[in-house]
């Protein structure tokens, strides 16, 4: 493959997109293009993942019934967690919208398949959480081509996961890495909403330790 010199406005561009890439969680509710969504669907295959084992799997939450199990079980988790806190965090907490799944019209649960035979065991035999580390990188290319398409992503964590495996009835050896809100965004900042609230303050910089 031939070398790829970027321009300056290249990486000027490309660092907007980093800052811009939000956890959204406020959507719209009109429908999405099916080719943008496959285009940007496809960011799966070019992720890397460990032993090229691709261990990715997708399910398109589409039913009426599991769309509603789904937020059934955010909202059980989410009373749980409120219980977790308690003076001006629990009121802050019960404030934040935590979810967009009343609105997103594409939802997704994107699991690991820990089973898999697809790299004959290459990198994860002493560290068989890289399958699961691979996913991630994929949902993050997933995340920024999204953004590049104007559309937003909301990765919803606060869930029982294997109540979501009962519910979607999927194999016992896949491990929900996420569940995935995708629509276009109300409104994009540079800030994350969190911060914009005050419940936490993004470092300003990386610490990096020598040894």
């Amino acid at each position: 493959m031939r070398d790829h010199p970027f321009t300056d406005d290249f990486r000027t561009q490309f660092d907007l997109l980093l800052r811009l890439r939000r956890d959204v969680r406020r959507f719209r509710t009109d429908a999405i293009d099916e080719a943008v969504l496959a285009r940007c669907l496809d960011a799966f295959r070019l992720a890397p993942s460990v032993g090229l084992s691709e261990p990715w799997r997708v399910i398109r939450v589409e039913s009426e019934a599991a769309r509603a199990a789904a937020l059934k079980n955010f909202r059980t988790a989410n009373d749980h967690a409120l219980t977790g806190y308690s003076g001006d965090k629990a009121q802050l907490y019960s404030r934040l919208k935590l979810s967009g799944m009343q609105e997103a019209p594409v939802q997704l649960a994107v699991f690991c398949d820990d089973s898999t035979e697809k790299g004959l065991g290459l990198g994860a035999g002493t560290m068989p959480e890289m399958r699961r580390y691979s996913v991630v990188s994929a949902i993050t290319l997933f995340w920024l081509a999204l953004r590049v398409e104007g559309l937003g992503l909301g990765w919803v964590s606060i869930l029982d996961p294997d109540q979501m495996k009962r519910d979607l009835n999927v194999p016992e050896t896949w491990r929900l890495i996420g569940y995935f809100c995708v629509g276009r965004p109300e409104q994009m900042s540079d800030t994350p909403e969190l911060e914009q609230v005050g419940w936490e303050t993004r470092a300003q910089g990386l610490t990096i330790e020598t040894r």
